[in-house]
């Protein structure tokens, strides 16, 4: 009898286990479908024929990529990706390098006023881009550097966020490992690199992709300091694009959008193992 009535008694208890773990699937599915939706839509837009409606049906009855040999020949692709690459990697580079140097400076580098321009730094995260923007655009101009590749890559040099991201993942070492490697005879440059870096591959990775997407899907900035179609960024080439009166077909502008949108997911693919590892160790921390 005890045991019958242990049993009726968990009943209730699984039920509610069940309950809850399905409204957290549901939850998780239905953050999928409102993340993934839009994406999808674009694609499958991208592949219809031309003589077919874009709302007849979720899926095209004859997909063809002829929309995407039309946006090539509707404006200059290869010269606004290669633009925007360049703006991307150097933005990669710059972050990489002085957001490791500065993290590694704000964590284990022993100085004076150190807290207190980690302080500062924290506190500039506060004001958005917006409140900023004419007087970097001003600095910009004063340096001659308007409608040039530089001048939209140089505000995004090295981001705040990615220097805390640095830091927390260079906290997160043991000082034990520091300590054996100045036992070593390591200084402090070998000890940045050959100890810490390698301990934050997973951080690196995290700035390496947000600094390439961050540069990749500007368009405010870009906007404002070129003005030479010749130096257009992939994102100002598809607001042409989309504002084009030939090339207003929004299969097109669909297609434009994808071909946009895949080198950023080919980074993501390749680098997800070390990002995820990334996310962990880049926790910020005070």
């Amino acid at each position: 009898m005890s045991a019958t009535r242990a049993t009726r008694a968990t009943r209730p208890g699984r039920g509610r286990r069940r309950a809850g773990l399905a409204a957290r699937y549901a939850v998780l599915l239905l953050t999928l479908v409102l993340m993934l939706g839009p994406i999808a839509w674009q694609f499958l837009t991208s592949v219809r024929g031309r003589t077919e409606n874009v709302y007849d049906g979720v899926l095209p009855s004859r997909p063809t990529l002829d929309n995407y040999l039309r946006v090539a020949e509707s404006f200059p692709l290869a010269q606004y990706v290669g633009n925007t690459l360049v703006v991307a990697l150097l933005a990669v580079a710059s972050n990489t390098l002085f957001a490791a140097m500065g993290g590694y400076a704000l964590s284990r580098a022993a100085w004076k006023g150190r807290r207190t321009v980690f302080t500062v730094l924290v506190a500039t995260l506060m004001f958005p881009f917006e409140s900023v923007m004419i007087s970097m655009f001003l600095t910009v101009r004063e340096m001659g550097l308007v409608d040039t590749l530089v001048g939209v890559w140089l505000p995004g040099a090295v981001s705040v966020l990615n220097i805390m991201i640095m830091r927390a993942a260079f906290l997160a070492v043991p000082k034990e490992i520091e300590e054996a490697a100045v036992l070593d005879g390591a200084g402090e440059w070998t000890r940045f690199t050959r100890v810490f870096l390698p301990a934050a591959r997973g951080a690196l990775a995290v700035v390496c992709i947000t600094s390439f997407m961050g540069a990749w899907d500007d368009f405010l900035w870009p906007l404002l300091v070129l003005t030479d179609s010749d130096h257009y960024t992939l994102q100002l080439g598809l607001k042409t694009l989309a504002g084009a009166t030939t090339t207003s077909d929004q299969r097109i502008v669909a297609a434009g959008a994808m071909a946009a949108l895949v080198p950023m997911l080919l980074l993501f693919l390749a680098l997800q193992r070390f990002f995820f590892k990334g996310v962990g160790e880049g926790s910020v921390k005070t």
